[in-house]
């Protein structure tokens, strides 16, 4: 059976996530797009496929089944309200939302509803790397992991687009979400620190270092640099009590000539996670036909913005901010995400 989607949102993850769903993977069809630029909408829209006025009216329209919202962050908690209104399973790019009271808000309707809606876009926690990464974690081989080290740095980001805090309010949420999800923890306390500032960043804080504080006493060091000019580097690596193990580098293939040893880097974050965002979007297709949704949840996006908010703090108070969290709801529940993952992969 084919879900029917309506898309929110035609800009470049928008319109990225429109090719995936037309040409890379099946079970799906896009009946309908919105954008505030209708003109960039009409552009985007596969064959077939109509151009709603508004958000609302995408939602609402019976031809569409479930929702992918690839709109900017302010605009994300309308939507969702209004998809779990609906009771259509939707798709949301991180971040959640912009706000600590917006999370509570999704997050209370959706509880209402009685089960899980939403799925957030942290693709990480799709990539077979990170997968395989978190499986020796699990297994206990290497013993209790003691320090992680992230590393996300951009080659360069848009002028003008990119604000001095968004290295910690949009960037730094991948790394708490990945970090969460790898180390089975939550993040009790965020250090940041910002070294001497690159000349390639203008105004921008870049590079930022944040020191997350797991619950369990595990540390995180995460490292944001924006503007590294060479590439799209994505780096981790645990430290356990018997053994490290760390990601390997993408694309894995080492070149040897007259030249020397080299290794490619991936331009973009499209060519680094681009099987991440097939496989994430594989999962959500199976889930959202049952109604559903499964992996990062509504609580996970509630976090990375509670994680996000404290680190703007630590950089204004030049302080060590704790991240107070309220009791997890039973809906969001580790074993009911994993019972659900284990019946996708019966299905499949």
């Amino acid at each position: 059976m084919t879900l029917r989607v309506g898309l929110i949102g035609t800009g470049t993850i928008g319109r990225d996530h429109i090719r995936r769903l037309t040409h890379v993977l099946s079970g799906v069809e896009i009946v309908g797009v919105t954008d505030i630029d209708q003109a960039r909408a009409a552009a985007a829209a596969p064959a077939g496929a109509e151009v709603f006025a508004t958000p609302t009216a995408l939602i609402s329209s019976e031809k569409v089944q479930a929702v992918i919202i690839c709109s900017w962050g302010p605009a994300h908690e309308e939507q969702l309200l209004a998809c779990i209104a609906a009771g259509k399973p939707v798709f949301c790019e991180k971040p959640l939302v912009t706000s600590e009271a917006a999370a509570l808000r999704v997050m209370e309707a959706e509880v209402s509803f009685g089960s899980r809606l939403v799925q957030v876009g942290f693709m990480r926690r799709f990539d077979s790397d990170y997968r395989r990464l978190k499986a020796i974690i699990d297994c206990g081989e290497l013993g209790a992991p003691l320090l992680f080290h992230s590393v996300h740095r951009n080659a360069s980001v848009p002028e003008g687009l990119y604000t001095s805090e968004m290295p910690l309010n949009d960037t730094l949420v991948h790394d708490a979400d990945i970090s969460r999800w790898l180390l089975g923890d939550e993040i009790g306390g965020v250090e940041v620190r910002l070294p001497k500032q690159s000349r390639r960043g203008g105004d921008l804080r870049d590079p930022v270092v944040v020191l997350l504080h797991m619950v369990s006493g595990a540390l995180v060091n995460v490292e944001i640099s924006v503007n590294i000019a060479y590439g799209y580097d994505i780096r981790g690596e645990v430290s356990c009590e018997s053994g490290t193990a760390s990601l390997p580098l993408r694309p894995a293939t080492i070149i040897r000539d007259i030249h020397g040893v080299r290794q490619a880097v991936p331009a973009d974050w499209r060519e680094r996670f681009s099987d991440a965002y097939d496989q994430e979007f594989r999962e959500w297709i199976f889930a959202a036909g049952q109604g559903t949704a499964t992996g990062p949840s509504t609580w996970d996006g509630y976090a990375a913005t509670l994680v996000a908010d404290a680190a703007l703090w630590a950089v204004k108070n030049r302080s060590l901010e704790r991240v107070n969290m309220r009791d997890r709801p039973a809906i969001y529940a580790p074993e009911r995400d994993q019972l659900t993952q284990t019946s996708m992969k019966s299905a499949s």
